[in-house]
């Protein structure tokens, strides 16, 4: 259930949440001063602002995950998703909470 100004609960990622999280990839890379060679999408939740604000949980290897906020801008804007912000050192189990 969505709750206004709200992020959602926590779905599966779907193809469109990997193409956004594939998008910032390299933002992320940059941030963090290093290489994924692994950067699968696996749960996210989302929060419709003047766009739309993503938690994504990345997995990054065999047991290792992040949690990135991407901001997608509305169309009309002609922007790409930005990383907003991110969480190293999560494990599969850590809940997906805004930050």
């Amino acid at each position: 259930m969505m709750m206004v100004g709200g992020f959602s609960d926590p779905k599966p990622a779907t193809p469109e949440i990997q193409q956004l999280a594939d998008q910032v990839k390299t933002q992320l890379e940059s941030k963090e001063n290093k290489t994924y060679g692994m950067f699968e999408a696996i749960q996210y939740r989302s929060q419709v602002v003047a766009g739309t604000n993503y938690l994504i949980k990345v997995q990054t290897s065999g047991d290792e995950y992040v949690h990135i906020k991407v901001f997608q801008a509305l169309p009309h804007e002609n922007q790409g998703p930005r990383l907003t912000g991110c969480q190293t050192g999560k494990t599969r189990d850590d809940p997906l909470t805004e930050f």
